[in-house]
């Protein structure tokens, strides 16, 4: 099944999945985001929330958490969802979790990140789907990069 088609409805969950699938995600960073993620997570990390402390930093200012980018990569994991099972197979898919997640470059106000989300592996016998996960800026650079495992039950 080419990228951008359904699976059909009924099927098995993992059946729907195919290698290329892909989905995507776009935010612009804003204040609000990082100083309500601060609030819900708990990290008060000056680094994000203290402008006079980010500009005595090699970044100068202050810079978007880490976990906020992994949230935004949960969502394009639901827009593969909604895209390409919901409705369309018999099985939950769930994240199973992110690995090798690796924050390469600064996130910062004003950023707008888009998020590539694309199915790289599906193993039928354990019900689990690998997904490359690509975090980019509007200047083309790649900031974060993770694997995140989707389990079929």
């Amino acid at each position: 099944m080419a990228a951008g088609q359904a699976g059909q409805a009924g099927t098995k969950g993992i059946d729907a999945v195919r290698v290329g699938q892909a989905s995507a995600f776009s935010k612009t960073v804003s204040e609000s985001d990082i100083v309500l993620f601060a609030g819900l997570s708990g990290d008060l990390h000056p680094l994000h929330i203290d402008e006079e402390f980010g500009k005595t930093t090699r970044f100068g200012r202050r810079v978007a958490h880490g976990a906020l980018l992994v949230g935004y990569m949960s969502a394009a994991s639901t827009r593969y969802a909604q895209t390409y099972l919901d409705g369309r197979t018999e099985q939950l898919a769930v994240s199973y979790g992110y690995d090798r997640i690796r924050f390469i470059k600064p996130v910062f106000i004003g950023d707008t990140v888009r998020v590539d989300y694309s199915i790289s592996e599906v193993d039928v016998a354990t019900g689990k789907v690998l997904a490359q996960v690509t975090c980019v800026n509007q200047r083309g650079e790649t900031v974060a990069t993770a694997t995140n495992i989707l389990k079929f039950v």
